[in-house]
């Protein structure tokens, strides 16, 4: 062999190793991408304002942790599954797995016999006790001792089956947060609260004048427990983890992370009002400004659109399309915006299969409601605009849709300007409907937050003012635009 060959021999040699020390990583990389199976995502549903179980950081981009969360995540890393958390209320939970938005739910839900006809449950993973709260200077030990009260509890909770067998209860008022209990007992509208004893704990050592006494164990011989669809084939898998847990020690591991002190005394807030109480979590409730303003848009640019073709239904002398404008009309006006939004949230999905996202069935919603109101106030504008400019267009041979597009829907937009802006004020302070179906606009998140400090009045309040000033910007913007139309005059 030459010396010119072996020159070329090792030129090529060189070159492969070379290659192979450059692109070998990626090609390796790319190969365990090709064989690797990706994970199935499972969707977990949960109302994260019941902590220590599951809750809002909001200090830490909205992340949702709790001992819940923790042990779902536990579970489904050892069974090769990927976590997805889905948020809504806890009264809409088990709505939201029948109609295939989640997989399973926890949420401190307890496995009881009324609840087993409709879903099936894992293994009890914790046996909570219920606790009687209320004002330090109105203790109460034992059930009998609430006969004759007012009482609060949480709608769809066990604890609110509790307070319904006290036969000589005043009053069982049921709420749909644990945080609205607090405010209820600290306004002395209910004497006393039934509440698990972890959320008591927390409830006691954030307000310093409320106290907690333990029912007994009995009351709650359920245990909380995970819940599936009827007929999961998921439950014998999440079992096995669970009793390896226990067995392991790693159940007992989180429920001391999780659990707080009962003897945490210097938690505690006595102040009638202290915004401090929302140190780190302001920015986190103004992201929700982001969400709001996209709902109102969309909504305001589709119920425009709709309303618009539906005036022009009502005007169109085509009797089928008068009838059908006007009956879309009597519907969507005659019924409540939050039944419609529950309607489009939870039919949908039951009747074609379809999950829709929560934002996208907000804006759908609010924008079919508003197209039915819009559709009078466009009808009166056109109507108002003065029919010689008709007569005009038509004697002129202008086709009748360049003639309502150019020359008569810009004057009837004109004089119908203030009620539009109305109705975008309309939509911005009816969008707080939205957190209902789990979507994290303002209210949601000043929900979120009044779960985790148990004071109500600081979120709120900061909330109000932030729809305040958006209402102040549109009006100032529609009186800016009003004023050039004017001048265009």
């Amino acid at each position: 062999m030459n010396k010119h060959k072996l020159h070329t021999l090792y030129v090529s040699l060189l070159t492969m190793v070379l290659l192979i020390v450059s692109f070998g990583p990626a090609f390796t990389a790319f190969a365990e991408e090709v064989n690797s199976q990706p994970k199935k995502v499972l969707v977990m549903g949960t109302s994260p304002d019941f902590p220590p179980y599951e809750s809002v950081d909001a200090q830490n981009n909205g992340e949702i942790i709790g001992l819940d969360i923790d042990i779902a995540k536990f579970i489904l890393n050892e069974l090769g599954y990927e976590l997805k958390i889905a948020s809504t209320d806890f009264s809409g939970l088990i709505a939201a797995m029948q109609s295939g938005r989640v997989d399973f739910i926890m949420s401190g839900m307890s496995a009881t016999e009324e609840r087993k006809q409709n879903v099936d449950f894992s293994d009890p993973y914790y046996f909570a006790r219920n606790t009687i709260v209320s004002k330090e200077d109105n203790i109460f030990e034992s059930i009998e001792s609430l006969n004759g009260k007012i009482i609060g509890a949480q709608l769809g909770s066990v604890q609110e089956a509790i307070s319904n067998s006290i036969e000589d209860a005043a009053e069982v008022r049921k709420l749909n947060k644990v945080p609205d209990l607090i405010q209820e007992l600290n306004s002395n509208r209910i004497d006393a609260a039934i509440v698990e004893d972890a959320v008591a704990v927390e409830m006691t050592n954030a307000n310093a004048k409320l106290v907690m006494n333990f029912l007994p164990a009995d009351n709650n011989e359920n245990g909380y427990a995970i819940a599936f669809p009827k007929g999961s084939p998921y439950v014998a898998e999440f079992n096995t983890v669970i009793a390896q847990m226990q067995e392991s020690g790693k159940l007992d591991e989180l429920l001391l992370k999780w659990f707080p002190d009962a003897d945490a005394k210097s938690a505690r807030n006595d102040k009638l009002i202290d915004f401090s109480t929302l140190q780190g979590y302001v920015p986190y409730i103004v992201k929700g400004v982001g969400v709001t303003l996209l709902f109102t848009l969309v909504s305001a640019v589709l119920g425009l659109i709709l309303g618009s073709i539906l005036s022009l239904f009502k005007i169109s002398g085509i009797k089928p399309l008068e009838w059908f404008a006007t009956a879309y009309t009597s519907i969507f006006r005659g019924t409540p915006l939050l039944v419609q939004l529950l309607l489009i949230y939870y039919a949908t999905p039951q009747l074609t299969g379809f999950v829709i996202p929560p934002l996208m069935a907000a804006g759908l919603a609010f924008g079919l409601n508003s197209a039915a109101y819009l559709s009078e106030t466009i009808r009166a504008g056109i109507m108002a605009v003065d029919k010689g400019q008709r007569e005009a267009a038509i004697a002129l041979g202008i086709p009748y849709r360049k003639m309502m597009i150019s020359i008569i829907f810009p004057q009837a937009l004109r004089n119908i300007l203030p009620a539009l802006v109305n109705e975008c004020v309309a939509l911005i302070k009816e969008s707080s409907l939205v957190s209902v179906i789990g979507v994290a606009d303002l209210l949601r998140r000043a929900d979120f937050v009044r779960a985790t400090t148990f004071r109500s009045f600081e979120a709120l309040l900061l909330v109000a003012a932030i729809y305040y000033v958006l209402v102040l910007i549109l009006t100032s913007l529609a009186r800016m635009l009003e004023r050039r139309l004017r001048r265009s005059d």
